[in-house]
C-alpha cells in the first residue's frame, strides 16, 4: 500500500503540550495530507481516563520535562519559549480551535502565540483572538455543538486508547510523542512493520508481575 494511499490520519493534541508544537514545527508535511485529522482534546481528560498523572504535576519530573523540552527545541533549531505559567487552562483554545473547524492554519497560529513567542492565552486572549480574526469568541467557544464536539473527540481519543500527546492514530495503530514521529513514517511506508516474529512477540508479552497502586 502506497503512502498516497494510506488511511486516515488523527492527530491528537493540546495546547498544553509543548511537544506537540515541537511535532508540529518539525514535521509540516504530515499536517498538509489529505487524509489527516486535527483533533484537539483536552489533556487533563486523557491523563483521567487513565488515572495517571501527567508530567507537570511531579515536581522532579517537571524540571526534567522543561529543560528537555527546551533542550531538544535547540537541538532542533525550533524557536521555542515557554509561556509565563505552566500548565496553564487551555479550554478557550481548544473550544475556539474548534469552532474554526480545527484547520491547520488555526492551529498552527495559536502553538506558535503560547510557544513561539510564550504568551499568555488569559492575558493575549484578545490579542489572539484579533490575530485570528474573530470577533464573537465568547459565543463561538460557549456554542452547545463545539462544546459537545470537544467532549467526542476526548471520548475518541479514549476509545482509541490514546494515553498521552501528541498522538498520531492509523489503522488503530498508535504513535505518541514527537520522538515517535520516526516510527509513524515507516509504518506509512509499510504496514507490516509490527508484523515481524519480534515485533509480534512484544506486543503480545505476558506481565510477570503487576503492581498494586
Amino acid at each position: 500500500m502506497s503512502t498516497r494511499e494510506a488511511s486516515r490520519l488523527t492527530w491528537y493534541f493540546d495546547y498544553v503540550s509543548p511537544f506537540s508544537y515541537l511535532q508540529l514545527a518539525t514535521h509540516p508535511d504530515l499536517f498538509r495530507r489529505d487524509q489527516v485529522v486535527l483533533k484537539p482534546v483536552v489533556f487533563g481528560g486523557v491523563l483521567a481516563n487513565w488515572s495517571h498523572k501527567g508530567p507537570a504535576e511531579l515536581p522532579p519530573k517537571r524540571t526534567f520535562s522543561y529543560r528537555y523540552v527546551l533542550f531538544r527545541a535547540r537541538e532542533l533549531g525550533v524557536a521555542l519559549r515557554f509561556p509565563p505559567a505552566h500548565p496553564f487552562n487551555p479550554l478557550q483554545a481548544l473550544r475556539l480551535t474548534v469552532g474554526l473547524g480545527s484547520k491547520i492554519d488555526v492551529v498552527q497560529t495559536i502553538f506558535d502565540f503560547v510557544w513561539k513567542e510564550g504568551r499568555s492565552l488569559g492575558d493575549g486572549w484578545r490579542v489572539l483572538c484579533e490575530r485570528l480574526g474573530v470577533t464573537d469568541a465568547d459565543a463561538l467557544c460557549n456554542a452547545p455543538e463545539v462544546k459537545a464536539e470537544l467532549r467526542a473527540n476526548g471520548d475518541s481519543a479514549s476509545a482509541a486508547g490514546v494515553f498521552g500527546v501528541p498522538t498520531f492514530e492509523v489503522d488503530g495503530e498508535l504513535f505518541w510523542g514527537v520522538d515517535a514521529t520516526s516510527m509513524l513514517r515507516a509504518y506509512l511506508a509499510d504496514r507490516e512493520l509490527f508484523s515481524d516474529p519480534e515485533m509480534y512477540r512484544v506486543t503480545h508479552l505476558p506481565a510477570a508481575v503487576q503492581r498494586k497502586l
